[in-house]
């Protein structure tokens, strides 16, 4: 057996140590770094043990991949040999970083001269996909140069990997191994962590909501990037945005989790099954990409909660999905989407299809047509509009409340004013239709804009934004997907596999990659984690 017990120690060893070398030198974090090192040598080392002994080793032998409980248990001890040696190497590499760093000799140091202020001032509002990746694209194409100052404004300080929130909100991986730092991911971008209230175009000037009763603090610039994102959109139902959970945030993520194993914490002491059945529903508002992976996800996470909590009867629980269309998934082809319904039917989804979310209060759920829904969580992800400051702007705007663009991603009539991402209405020149609000076209628009701001401040002429979607792709719980690339339609398992090696290459950041990795794999031999980080009984005596 190829790594997979204590008999291949020398083996294990090497392997490991390798790995653990290998990230030691290419990726050694900042002093003093130790605990970086040993948590990150450990961690890079569970993938290549998943790869090596669960799946490469055994088709090298002739066998299948060892996908099965008891095949997985046995190959446990290997994978802590891989984890150990993997962390002792990386601790070891860091060590002789170190001590290479402190023989080398020290640059002369350099009278220090005060920089002169930069010419021209980049402002990107938005710390989303298209606000980050125009920053990064901007750092490299003006280097070090100092005349261009570069200032990102973000209400977080992270960027969230949105394609993997589901997964957090059910339970499959942590909230903060789908988050980047920003400080850490732009080298030479200023990053203010702050709210936008205010955008004056004719003065040129941000302002900021203030901090701690300050007068608040403004932001010039000279080109300024709007990448604020969307919202989302209750279409005026106030009723129902004081009673539903929004789906766009960690927060939001960790709140519906919380909610899920709240609902069973007090059904499995609750004596009135009608009581006890509204607590173990829930309904999510929405059949797009966003609702059904939520609904997919959070079905596998309360189905697998069942032997934890005996007084729940697994025929009460229900994942309720409700959609205005007459099929789930608009985005993908009839038969994918067909196929996508027909899975989550079998795992115990249901559907109302046609149907709407009117009103909302607590403990009940009105649709039409179908009249009441007894339940305590309702998720709404049935859609979303431009962030609203955006009303605010004496530019034009498309039905949706986005910002029209030409081109360019460059507001006419506005010189040194763009717009990107979910925010921007945008034509694209590859097919003349306006670009839909999503990230793969986010990431594509800002490596336009980014060299069009670039080209603009050296007088240089811009280009148009030109691409051709890639595909897209769509996670419905249970080891299942469907997925339709470059016209080729895939789905089920393979699909499955397809959507996690995509994302996971998409994900940012090697830690990041390799934390996922980490929590897919102990996904493998334990149940997902239903701790709750909020007590919602006791916030609410």
């Amino acid at each position: 057996m190829l790594l997979g017990t204590w008999d291949d120690g020398p083996l294990t060893l090497a392997v490991g140590g390798l790995a653990g070398v290998a990230f030691g030198l290419a990726f050694r974090p900042a002093p003093p770094g130790y605990l970086d090192a040993l948590a990150a040598g450990g961690a890079f080392a569970v993938p290549l043990w998943a790869i090596m002994a669960v799946i490469g080793g055994p088709l090298l032998a002739g066998d299948g991949a060892r996908w099965e409980a008891t095949e997985l248990r046995a190959l446990l001890p290997a994978l802590v040999g891989w984890v150990l040696f993997g962390a002792l190497l990386g601790v070891l590499t860091r060590a002789l970083a170190d001590l290479v760093g402190r023989v080398a000799p020290e640059p002369a140091p350099v009278s220090a001269a005060p920089m002169p202020p930069p010419a021209t001032r980049v402002l990107i509002l938005g710390g989303g996909f298209g606000g980050v990746e125009t920053a990064g694209h901007l750092e490299r194409a003006l280097g070090a140069d100092p005349s261009v100052a570069l200032t990102l404004v973000s209400e977080t300080n992270a960027l969230l990997f949105t394609p993997m929130l589901a997964e957090v909100a059910a339970g499959s991986l942590e909230a903060a191994h789908i988050s980047a730092p920003l400080r850490t991911s732009l080298r030479r971008t200023r990053v203010v962590r702050g709210r936008v209230t205010g955008i004056d175009l004719d003065r040129r000037r941000v302002t900021l909501a203030p901090a701690h009763g300050e007068e608040p603090p403004e932001e010039p610039f000279d080109h300024l990037v709007l990448a604020l994102g969307a919202v989302s959109n209750y279409l005026g139902n106030d009723e129902v945005a004081a009673n539903a959970l929004d789906f766009k945030t960690l927060a939001d993520a960790g709140r519906i989790r919380n909610r899920v194993i709240e609902g069973f914490e007090r059904a499995d002491r609750e004596r009135d099954p009608a009581r006890r059945r509204a607590l173990v529903t829930f309904v999510v508002a929405g059949g797009g990409f966003a609702g059904a992976e939520l609904a997919g996800g959070l079905n596998d996470f309360a189905r697998g909660m069942l032997p934890s909590y005996p007084g729940v009867p697994p025929e009460e629980v229900a994942i309720v999905v409700v959609h205005s269309r007459d099929r789930i998934l608009p985005e993908l082809s009839d038969g994918l989407a067909a196929y996508a319904l027909a899975r989550m039917r079998a795992r115990g989804v249901t559907f109302h299809l046609g149907a709407r979310v009117v009103g909302a209060a607590p403990g009940v759920v009105r649709i039409e047509p179908g009249g009441e829904i007894r339940t305590e969580t309702l998720v709404w992800t049935a859609g979303t509009r431009p962030h609203p400051l955006l009303e605010t702007l004496p530019v034009a705007r498309d039905k949706r409340g986005a910002v029209v663009v030409d081109g360019t991603l460059a507001v006419p009539g506005r010189t040194g004013v763009w717009a990107v991402g979910d925010c921007a209405a945008a034509p694209n020149a590859a097919t003349d239709d306006a670009c839909p609000p999503t990230a793969q076209f986010a990431l594509r628009q800002a490596k336009t804009l980014a060299h069009n701001v670039h080209a603009a401040i050296r007088g240089r002429p811009a280009k148009p934004f030109r691409f051709e979607a890639l595909g897209t792709l769509c996670v419905v719980g249970h080891h299942t997907a469907c997925a339709e690339i470059r016209g080729r339609r895939f789905s089920g398992f393979f699909a499955w596999l397809l959507w996690r090696g995509i994302y996971l290459a998409k994900l940012p950041g090697v830690e990041r990659k390799a934390h996922v990795l980490g929590d897919w794999v102990i996904e493998l031999f334990f149940p997902r984690d239903i701790v709750q980080t909020v007590d919602l009984g006791r916030e609410r005596e």
